[in-house]
């Protein structure tokens, strides 16, 4: 079975051989930061897949954070190539939840807090708790945050 980071290398290897620059380009940066992050402790390890999907998930966030920020500054090539790149690494993460799956998710999680005992500003951070492990890798931190608000509210 190979892992994930050696199928990022594998995929980076036939990229260079395809001369695919954007997909070369890409996935060596994403090999770059699963490495830094190997040796950011104070013994350098091998990641699992779940730490390394996290730090493509981070690379894959920055992509967009930057495509947006290209784009409110009137650069919309550097933007599409951004996001051609998040596309990309959004290929090697689990399927994102949709709206409605993520909001049964959320709204069982909401029940269940409740039931404990949960309530006002204190329920957040239960249902967080919750919800969290349930979706991890498959939605972004702030989308879930937004959901718990909304269905807290409601």
């Amino acid at each position: 079975m190979t892992t994930l980071k050696a199928k990022l290398q594998d995929d980076l290897n036939a990229a260079i051989r395809e001369r695919d620059e954007l997909r070369s380009s890409t996935l060596r940066l994403t090999i770059t930061a699963i490495t830094k992050e190997e040796v950011a402790g104070k013994t350098k390890r091998e990641l699992s897949d779940d730490e390394v999907q996290k730090v493509i998930a981070k690379e894959a966030k920055k992509r967009r954070e930057a495509a947006e920020a290209f784009a409110q500054g009137g650069r919309p090539e550097s933007a599409e190539r951004e996001k051609a790149e998040g596309i990309l690494l959004d290929a090697y993460l689990p399927k994102q939840l949709g709206g409605e799956e993520l909001d049964a998710i959320v709204a069982a999680a909401v029940a269940e807090a409740k039931a404990a005992g949960a309530e006002g500003p204190r329920a957040m951070g239960a249902v967080m708790k919750i919800v969290n492990p349930k979706v991890a890798g498959q939605a972004d931190g702030g989308r879930v945050a937004a959901s718990v608000k909304r269905l807290l509210a409601g």
